[in-house]
């Protein structure tokens, strides 16, 4: 092989940004798609188009015409719960769902369902199993580990693993129904302070070991083919630049035989490096360097590096070696090109009845039962009443890394053949001879026998996640209203939660006579029904298996006291434990959500909103309403938006005017600049303004982007990327003033929200 050639098969690009030509021309040794990539610009392509684009590159990859080596391509995705990124796919609970199963045998079958899932597009490399083991719930990806128990979360890497890769001893996956996986995230991911995804872990060394390097030995036994290295840092050192962690003890003392990727621009992240040069996180002992949209860079950094001899050839070929060996043994340099392959094509095992049986035993294996005041199982031949806003939610019962990459801005019409917790339970009632009514704010003609309310968390992933308090935010306890109303109205309430993680919701405890966890138990919410109702005789048709996959909190924080311990869970078959009252918080007090600045009408905690005159040296900070700002240019009001006065309303008379948001401490957002997270602002207007731009300012920095705002009929979510903010000037790490909008001439809005997240409605391009 050439210095070009090798070079290459040590960088992986994003779909978004690289082309079967680019392929060809640099011999890259990988692509991925990430959470808001597709084939074609479209993230919601159908099945056949995934399959073609992987024809496409493949045969790119084994182009021989330059007289090249033609080493093909892997693709790699995170079916990290199924084949997730495909419309009509199997959707399975999400780990920590799993882990309350404990059923490793069923571990297995999922592996081997998603991975023969995922054969049918032509991929042929899954980022799962995630083997986190989460300590602090705060943390946004907590869902994707099984259990706070590192002795589970082993007990379970195994068989995710075989079931995955098959055998250890395969050596042609791609003959059969099988695809490489890979562990992730090297190390300690889940065991960063207070949970701060991507953040550091001060642990000791024994902890680091015992706890969180634990689940790494079984599946180095079982013949896992790659690890990716954490964002994350371990005692003040960026994990994918650690050459003690990832070379000498991950390959040399665990004798890992794979190869090790990187994160997404993880590289970015370490001491010296940019996202465009990291000699150091090869020389760590990283394999393949994801970069997805600064894979040329990279290319021409290492390039550059290798020719002069600044990076060792012993390295660069050890890493090209481990790449090889790998795509050897998966079999991909005899296998074809996908479409060609097993599996290939066969559409009708995307959401196969036996796959989906699989998922629904999951379900109904995953559900906890921490209260059950001798109301369930539901009788049959009754009136149901089903409410709640989640009930007739599939996005939101599947959770992140599902479509997209935080799950949001889909509904059911995306998910083919899949079943919500309500078509689940309407199904049930009336098999049984009964009726079932979906009412969401529990409103009803005629009354129940008994209501079952659905609520809980909806979907993130990664950093969006990430809470300052284990608790749901604010509008997403307007259920425990309902299940108030009802009870006190003599209805039976069977209190049903959808959730990435134990919160407080002492509330929704008080006021259920049963409560049920349902995780985040993906496309077949079939199996929910299957455990709460009866059959026909009254009987249980199915038990409640599930066990607590981790301490579940008495209060906000989980160093405030224990509600219900690892293993809790209970069962048909004994008496459920007298119910006493739980003390409940003001949730006025609780603010979870670090990612919304302004909301209801008010800015977070230690936030401020100001109006001022294009600067922060001329400013009005806005405490009461109404108020006016320069001599009445700039007149504040309220409006409505969800709740009363839930907006505010500027309207400037003429000139340069500001709405600016501010926190007492510098706001750093360079993390959310590595992905597709934007400042969301939910605004109406009424009268446009001439120009407008949306910027952030901080010590010594600005960054703006000139945005267009028609005036509209109602209100719309905009969305501006963080990543432009940052490469128009702003130094993300230190803003004082996260958030302004500045406009030009006479103008008349209103905002109601601003946030960060990837759910716009309509994205204001750089410019």
């Amino acid at each position: 092989m050439t210095m070009e050639e090798k070079i290459g098969q040590l960088v992986q690009a994003d779909l978004c940004c690289v082309t079967p030509d680019d392929v060809r021309k640099y011999k890259l040794g990988s692509i991925l798609v990430g959470g808001n990539s597709g084939p074609y610009g479209n993230d919601l392509a159908p099945a056949p188009d995934w399959l073609r684009a992987a024809d496409e590159f493949y045969l790119a990859s084994i182009d021989r015409s330059d007289g090249g080596a033609g080493v093909p391509i892997i693709w790699g995705t995170d079916a990290v719960h199924g084949h997730s990124n495909i419309i009509g796919a199997t959707i399975f609970p999400h780990n920590i769902g799993l882990g309350a199963m404990r059923d490793a045998a069923l571990v297995e079958q999922i592996g081997a369902v998603t991975a023969k899932e995922i054969r049918v597009t032509g991929q042929e490399w899954t980022f799962a199993p995630t083997v986190a083991v989460p300590r602090d719930f705060r943390w946004g990806r907590a869902y994707e580990g099984y259990s706070s128990d590192p002795d589970l979360v082993a007990s379970y890497v195994g068989a995710m693993v075989r079931g995955l890769q098959g055998p250890p001893t395969n050596d042609n996956l791609l003959a059969g129904p099988w695809v490489i996986a890979s562990t992730k995230h090297f190390l300690a991911d889940g065991g960063t302070d207070k949970g701060v995804d991507q953040g550091d872990s001060s642990i000791s060394e024994a902890e680091l070991r015992d706890i969180h390097g634990k689940p790494y030995g079984p599946a180095i036994a079982e013949g896992v083919s790659t690890v990716m290295v954490s964002f994350s840092s371990w005692q003040g050192v960026k994990m994918t630049g650690n050459h003690s962690l990832v070379t000498g003890v991950l390959k040399e003392r665990m004798d890992f035989g794979g190869f090790v990727v990187s994160d997404w621009n993880a590289h970015g992240q370490v001491a010296g490096c940019t996202n465009e040069a990291c000699p150091q996180a090869l020389m760590a002992g990283v394999d393949m360097y994801m970069a997805p949209d600064t894979w040329k860079p990279i290319y021409d950094d290492l390039l550059t590096r290798a020719k002069s001899g600044a990076i060792p050839m012993a390295r660069i070929d050890e890493a090209v070696a481990r790449i090889l060996r790998v795509k050897a043994r998966l079999g991909l340099f005899d296998a074809g090109k996908p479409s060609d392959r097993p599996y290939s094509g066969q559409y009708e095992l995307l959401g196969a009845p036996e796959h989906r049986a699989v998922a629904r035993e999951a379900v109904r294996k995953s559900l906890v039962l921490l209260k059950n005041e001798d109301v369930l199982p539901l009788a049959p031949g009754k009136r149901l009443l089903v409410a709640g806003d989640g009930a007739d939610d599939i996005a939101r019962q599947s959770g992140g890394w599902t479509l997209s990459w935080q799950g949001t801005g889909i509904d059911n019409s995306h998910f083919p053949g899949a079943t919500s917790i309500w078509a689940g339970l309407k199904q049930a009632v009336e098999a049984g001879g009964g009726s079932a009514v979906l009412s969401p704010d529990g409103s009803y003609a005629d009354k129940p026998d008994a209501a079952v309310v659905v609520f809980g968390e909806t979907p993130y992933a990664e950093f969006q996640g990430d809470r300052a308090a284990l608790v749901l935010d604010p509008e997403l306890t307007a259920p425990y209203a309902t299940m108030k109303k009802l009870q006190a109205e003599g209805i039976p309430v069977i209190a049903v939660m959808i959730t990435g993680r134990p919160l407080y919701v002492n509330p929704a405890l008080n006021a259920a006579d049963a409560f049920v966890v349902a995780w985040l138990p993906g496309s077949e919410g079939g199996g929910v029904a299957d455990v709460l109702v009866a059959d026909s005789a009254g009987k249980p048709r199915h038990d409640f298996t599930g066990k607590l996959p981790a301490d579940w909190p008495r209060a906000t924080q989980m160093d405030e006291g224990i509600l219900f311990p690892f293993g809790f869970g209970l069962d048909y078959t004994a008496p459920a434990p007298d119910w006493a009252a739980l003390p409940e918080l003001d949730a006025s007090i609780v603010s979870a959500d670090s990612r919304t600045w302004f909301g209801a009408g008010n800015p977070a905690a230690r936030w401020s909103l100001w109006v001022a005159g294009g600067g922060p040296e001329i400013e009005t900070r806005i405490t009461t309403l109404p108020a006016e700002a320069f001599g009445g240019r700039v007149r504040v009001t309220a409006e409505n938006y969800k709740v009363q006065e839930g907006a505010r309303r500027f309207a400037v008379a003429d000139g340069l005017a500001s709405v600016q948001l501010g926190n007492l401490d510098p706001v750093d957002v360079a993390r959310e600049t590595n992905g597709d997270v934007m400042v969301l602002v939910t605004m109406r207007v009424w009268d446009a303004p001439a120009a407008a731009r949306i910027g952030a300012i901080g010590p010594g920095s600005e960054g703006f982007v000139a945005v267009t705002l028609p005036a509209s009929e109602g209100y719309v979510r905009y969305g501006v990327p963080l990543k432009c903010l940052r490469d128009a000037g702003a130094d993300v790490a230190s803003l004082t003033r996260p958030f302004v909008l500045e406009t030009q001439g006479k103008a008349d809005y209103a905002i109601a929200e601003v946030r960060l997240g990837s759910d716009a409605q309509a994205v204001l391009p750089c410019r």
